[in-house]
């Protein structure tokens, strides 16, 4: 029995209906942009495997760090206790992120990131004797999986089975081109109404929404709105973080700066789960006091883990090398000309770039839904080219490791191409 029927015995896997959903593909290896089946069958992996995987599968640099640390303290528990690994990288971490943060909380992952910002924002006001018990959010949203992370998210059939179950949030509309001034006006009719602690937003680029973009100008003016009101910012850059727009925040092309950063996915080169959210000094500040029921009680069993550290370490230097900065800016410039190839497309109804992320809108006589027929044809006509891609129903997006070849890029935007004669 091979592996792929082997899975199907016990693995249950995420955002799949396994009634319907084709068996997993088995992967056994990878090197660089590729994978390779357990048949031997190779793919380009278009979406650095959700985002996490920046440097290539199998970085021998990362694995180094790795190897490195766990022959000299894989893991030790971080109540009470600190490592250097963790040191450093919040050292390291804070030098990048914008001069306000100052303090780092470890978790595992993207979700927990923004579990702990929420609770904190929440917590920050009950430590003041002030009632805020209201989250702001965009439609559409994306922040996770876990229960406050799902209710900051706006996509519903994630969260559909869960209503009535969740803390206070109140969406508004997100400022793309057009739309500016009526998020505006939804912000401040929000906080005028409501006992709101915090706005959490994506920075630029909603992800799971199919990569939706609006400007640095119109996020600045939200987050002034928010400072004027004392309302807590929350940048969710889990997805956009670690130079995929660019920039290695979406958050340094805007001027205003955040109170909390959520960080994941990337962090580690997408070896090792492990997450960062980053605060102020003046709100870790409310926690700081002789009152022990004023302390932030949140932890994971793996908090800091050292192992997860040194692969934190190692990716943001390969991060910072001039090799891999270049390989950004040489991405964007190929995903540039290939949009003004094919934004002319009959089948084409919208493109958008920034950095390495490249999105597609296919024309459509409806509203093509989140995993419907279309999204499915082209998913599988992606595998059966060797390119793995997934579509947000019509939108077609590529988030590639900064590593990929020339070469490799040309054949998923030929893939794409002809993909549209299927739509």
């Amino acid at each position: 029995m091979n592996f792929q029927d082997r899975d199907q015995n016990h693995l249950w896997h995420p955002y799949t209906q396994h009634k319907t959903a084709a068996a997993a593909i088995a992967i056994v290896r990878g090197k660089g942009a590729l994978l390779w089946d357990e048949n031997g069958k190779e793919y380009i992996d278009a979406i650095a495997s959700w985002w996490v995987n920046p440097f290539g599968h199998s970085n021998t640099i990362i694995a180094d760090a790795i190897y490195k640390q766990l022959t000299t303290l894989e893991h030790v528990l971080f109540g009470g206790f600190t490592h250097v690994p963790a040191i450093l990288l919040a050292e390291k971490l804070l030098k990048m992120l914008p001069s306000n943060q100052n303090k780092v909380f470890f978790s595992d992952n993207g979700s927990t990131a923004v579990e702990v910002a929420i609770k904190v924002a929440l917590q920050y006001f009950y430590n003041k004797n002030e009632k805020r018990t209201t989250i702001i959010a965009f439609e559409n949203a994306f922040h996770g999986d876990t229960f406050a992370a799902m209710a900051a998210s706006g996509i519903s059939f994630y969260t559909q089975a869960f209503q009535g179950m969740f803390i206070d949030v109140v969406r508004i509309p997100v400022p793309v081109k057009g739309q500016e001034q009526e998020s505006f006006a939804a912000l401040e009719n929000v906080i005028k109404n409501h006992k709101c602690a915090a706005f959490i937003f994506e920075p630029l680029v909603q992800g799971a929404a199919g990569m939706v973009m609006y400007g640095a100008e119109s996020l600045d003016k939200l987050i002034e709105i928010c400072k004027e009101n004392n309302v807590i910012t929350i940048a969710d850059e889990v997805m956009t973080g670690f130079g995929k727009t660019g920039k290695n925040f979406a958050c340094d092309y805007i001027q205003n700066q955040p109170d909390i950063f959520c960080l994941s996915k990337a962090l580690t080169g997408g070896t090792i789960p492990m997450a960062i959210t980053t605060f102020t000094q003046s709100i870790f500040d409310e926690f700081y006091s002789d009152d022990i029921n004023k302390a932030l009680f949140h932890g994971h069993t793996f908090t800091a883990n050292p192992t997860g550290c040194a692969a934190a370490l190692a990716s943001l230097d390969l991060l910072a090398t001039e090799e891999m900065q270049e390989n950004i800016v040489r991405v964007n410039k190929k995903h540039l000309a290939f949009q003004k190839h094919i934004e002319h497309h009959s089948k084409v109804k919208t493109t958008r770039v920034l950095g390495v992320i490249f999105a597609l809108e296919i024309k459509t006589e409806s509203n093509e839904s989140y995993y419907g027929n279309l999204r499915n044809k082209l998913y599988n006509f992606f595998i059966e080219n060797g390119i793995i891609l997934r579509p947000v129903g019509n939108i077609v997006y590529i988030l590639t490791p900064y590593v990929i070849t020339d070469n490799q890029l040309d054949k998923v935007y030929k893939t794409i191409e002809n993909a549209l004669a299927i739509a």
